[in-house]
């Protein structure tokens, strides 16, 4: 199947989970997440519609953008930077991102926003929580959220938009549900202490309907649009 019904596949999908959650289907939308595939891919799924695209791995990113502009001028897509952020790699997410989803200490939003060109609107921001405790994995933890958000919220380069999480996989639908329900009442919090965001970025394909059902807004989609990935490129 090619990129374009693989991606109305998925389209539909969602619509199915919000109408079964009760929820607006434009209340959701779609981040394909393009790492490990060419530009070739990322201009066929725009073609089908998509514009948020995200991505992994910075270099990869950037050569995938630089490739894309020179092919297809005409296309404004809108980057995503979805993987961990390393202190080295914050000008260049800055510089060439609409949006990074894993931020989770301090010193890397600091450094978004000195580093954030003037002409560019703010970057949009979601705060990355380790919300299944894994040592394994990025993000902060829930009790240190707060103090972290109400940072983020101040500088002037940014713009905190909510909330991201990958939690550990789990089989069944009520496991799912769950870190995603500590998700939503993480925002609920943070909008108790003033702090208003509107996004919550969680959910792939597997947990994807138990995101929805939690509120999830932005689901991130990779395989199910591209196909397999070969890490071995």
């Amino acid at each position: 199947m090619s990129i374009t019904s693989n991606l109305q596949e998925v389209w539909h999908a969602v619509k199915a989970a919000t109408e079964q959650a009760g929820r607006d289907p434009s209340s959701v939308s779609i981040l394909a997440v393009s790492k490990t595939f060419g530009p070739e891919a990322v201009i066929e799924a725009a073609g089908g519609g998509q514009v948020a695209f995200g991505e992994n791995y910075l270099q990869e990113a950037l050569d995938k953008q630089q490739a894309i502009q020179t092919l297809r001028p005409d296309l404004a897509l809108e980057w995503h930077f979805i993987g961990p952020i390393q202190s080295n790699k914050t000008r260049p997410i800055a510089e060439h991102f609409a949006w990074a989803h894993a931020v989770d200490r301090e010193k890397i939003a600091r450094r978004l926003s000195e580093q954030r060109p003037p002409d560019l609107p703010p970057l949009n921001i979601c705060l990355q929580v380790n919300v299944s405790g894994e040592a394994s994995k990025s993000g902060i933890s829930p009790e240190d959220l707060p103090a972290l958000a109400k940072v983020v919220a101040t500088l002037p380069n940014l713009r905190l938009r909510g909330l991201m999480a990958i939690p550990e996989p789990a089989e069944d639908f009520e496991s799912q549900c769950k870190p995603f329900e500590l998700m939503r009442s993480l925002q609920q919090q943070l909008a108790a202490t003033g702090i208003m965001t509107d996004t919550l970025s969680m959910g792939m394909s597997a947990d994807m309907v138990a995101a929805i059902a939690e509120g999830a807004t932005i689901v991130r989609i990779g395989t199910a649009i591209f196909g397999k990935r070969d890490y071995a490129k």
